[in-house]
This record gives C-alpha cells, structure tokens and sequence, in this order.
C-alpha cells in the first residue's frame, strides 16, 4: 500500500518503551485530526495488524471513535507519518 496516496492526520499516540499491560499496542493512537481541524477521540481498537513496506512497517488501526464513527488509520516507520486511509460510514 502506498501510504502517500493517502492524507495525512496528527495523531497523540504513546511509543511503547517497556513492556505494560495498559499499553497492548508498541504504538497505541489516542485521538487524531484532520486537516479540516476535526477532531476525534479513539476509544476502541477494533482491528490492528502490520506488515513490512521497503524497510519499514506499517501499523495498520481500525479505531472506533467517542463520536460513534469507525476509521481506517496507518502509522508509516519509512516516513513516521500518519494516514487516514478511510472512513467507514454505518450502513
């Protein structure tokens, strides 16, 4: 996946340095935005996996939000930015 097809978000996210229950992930997202200026609190990952990319990896997130919606995000250790990959509007 080429993640730059893709915009970028700012995302607060915590670096695991050691290991602790409270942090599942070795990079865990805790709210990102967008470039609109929206704002949104991630209160459930739903889906995680990673896979190699040239010589990094990609952290792929599927988040539910406080705000009740589900997004598709990515953390790329090639450029160490974040993606919004997409939305997934309810049915």
């Amino acid at each position: 996946m080429r993640a730059d097809n893709y915009p970028p978000i700012n995302v607060l996210s915590v670096f695991k340095g050691f290991e602790k229950k409270e942090l599942r992930y070795l990079v865990t997202p805790y709210r990102f935005s967008n470039q609109q200026g929206d704002t949104y609190h991630i209160s459930e990952i739903r889906h995680f996996h990673r896979d190699r990319q040239g010589h990094g990896i990609q952290f792929h997130y599927v988040v539910n939000t406080k705000e009740g919606q589900l997004f598709r995000i990515l953390f790329e250790t090639n450029t160490f930015t974040w993606r919004l990959i997409e939305e997934v509007k309810p049915m």
